[in-house]
C-alpha cells in the first residue's frame, strides 16, 4: 500500500477513536465510531485476497449493525429524556440496546462470531490493531455508562465470553484465531468486573494491551501463523522464543507474571461484593484458556535446544523490530507484579 494512503488511514483510525473517547454527545461518539470503522476496512482488505475481502465484509456488516444500534438506542433515550449526554442514559430500553451494541462492537459473547473469522482473514499486524486499538472506543463508551447499564446483562455476557473464549481456543491451530478467542476471554473478565469497579476494568484493559502487544510483535517478527510454526521459532531467535513462552503464560494469568494482576484483583473484588458463585465460575472457566496457553508453550519448549526440531529450519530473518521497544514491552508484560501496590485502584 502507498505510504501516503497508509498514513492517512492510520491518522483517521486514531482520530476516530480519539473523537469517541473525548465526546460527551452520542452523535459525536457515533461519528467517531463510523470514522474508525471506515479507516480500518481498507487496512483489512489491503492484501487483495478473497479471505481478506471476506473478513472486511464481515467486519463492516457487524460494526455497521452495532453502530446503527447505538444510534437507535441514543435516539430513544433522547426522545424520552430530551438530552444526548452519554453519561445520562436513563431509558431502560436504551440501556439494554446500548449494552448489546457495545458487546457486538467489542466481540463479547454471544455476539462474538465475527472476531475469530475477521482476524483469520487478515495479517498479524492488522490483527494486532483489531484486538487492541479497536477495543478502546467501545470500552470508553462502556466505561462512561457502566453505572447505567444492566449489571446482570454485562455479568452474564462476561461469564459466557470467558467460557466461549476458553472452549473456542482449544481446537485451534491458527495463532490468529487463538489470539482472537483469548481476546474474547479477556473481554469477558472486563465486562464482568466493570459493574463492580470501573477502575479495575480500566486496569484490566491496560494490562491486556500491555501483554498482547509484545506477544503479537514477537509473532510478527518470527513470522509465526500456526502452532506448527511455533516449533521452528528457536532456529530464528532462541532468546525471543524463551520470552515468548513466558509472555504466553503471562497472558494466561499465571503467577508471578503481570497477567496474574487483573485476575487476582478481579477475584478479590467479586468476593468483596459477595458474588462468590461468579468468582468460582470465572476461575474454573479460565482454566480452559490456561490449558491452550500451556499447549502453545509446550510447542515452543519441546523443540528448544538441545532437542532437534522435526520441521525444516527457517531462514534466519533479520530482526525488523527496534530492540528497545521489544525489551520495554516484554519487561512490562512479564515483571509488573511488584508494582501492584502502586496501581491497585
Amino acid at each position: 500500500m502507498n505510504p501516503t494512503i497508509t498514513t492517512i488511514l492510520i491518522f483517521n483510525l486514531a482520530t476516530g477513536t480519539i473523537i469517541t473517547m473525548t465526546s460527551h454527545h452520542w452523535l459525536i461518539a457515533w461519528l467517531g465510531l463510523e470514522l474508525n470503522t471506515l479507516a480500518i476496512l481498507p487496512i483489512i482488505s489491503k492484501t487483495h485476497h478473497p479471505r481478506a475481502t471476506e473478513a472486511a465484509t464481515k467486519y463492516f456488516l457487524t460494526q455497521a449493525a452495532a453502530s446503527a444500534l447505538i444510534l437507535f438506542a441514543s435516539m430513544i433515550n433522547a426522545k424520552n429524556t430530551g438530552q444526548w449526554n452519554i453519561t445520562q442514559l436513563e431509558n431502560p430500553l436504551s440501556q439494554t440496546l446500548m449494552s448489546m451494541a457495545l458487546a457486538m462492537k467489542l466481540g463479547l459473547a454471544p455476539t462474538h462470531f465475527w472476531l475469530p473469522e475477521v482476524t483469520q482473514g487478515t495479517s498479524l499486524k492488522t490483527t494486532l490493531i483489531i484486538i487492541t486499538w479497536q477495543k478502546l472506543a467501545p470500552m470508553t463508551l462502556l466505561y462512561l455508562t457502566w453505572d447505567q447499564i444492566s449489571p446482570t446483562i454485562m455479568t452474564t455476557m462476561g461469564m459466557l465470553s470467558v467460557l466461549i473464549g476458553g472452549l473456542g481456543g482449544l481446537n485451534q491451530t491458527q495463532m490468529r484465531k487463538v489470539i482472537a478467542y483469548s481476546s474474547i476471554a479477556h473481554l469477558g473478565w472486563m465486562a464482568t468486573i466493570i459493574s463492580k469497579s470501573n477502575m479495575l476494568a480500566l486496569l484490566n484493559v491496560i494490562i491486556y494491551i500491555t501483554i498482547t502487544t509484545p506477544l503479537m510483535l514477537s509473532l510478527i517478527l518470527l513470522h509465526t501463523k500456526t502452532t506448527l510454526d511455533l516449533t521452528t521459532t528457536w532456529t530464528t531467535s532462541p532468546t525471543l522464543t524463551t520470552l515468548l513462552m513466558i509472555t504466553l503464560l503471562s497472558l494466561g494469568g499465571l503467577p508471578p507474571l503481570t497477567g496474574f494482576i487483573p485476575k487476582w484483583l478481579t477475584m478479590e473484588e467479586l468476593l468483596t461484593h459477595n458474588t462468590t458463585p461468579t468468582a468460582i465460575i470465572l476461575a474454573m472457566t479460565t482454566l480452559l484458556s490456561l490449558f491452550f496457553y500451556l499447549r502453545l508453550t509446550y510447542s515452543l519448549a519441546i523443540t528448544m535446544a538441545p532437542n532437534s526440531t522435526k520441521a525444516p529450519n527457517k531462514w534466519r530473518f533479520k530482526p525488523t523490530m527496534n530492540t528497545t521497544t521489544k525489551t520495554t514491552t516484554m519487561t512490562m508484560a512479564l515483571l509488573t507484579l511488584p508494582l501492584l501496590p502502586m496501581m491497585k485502584p
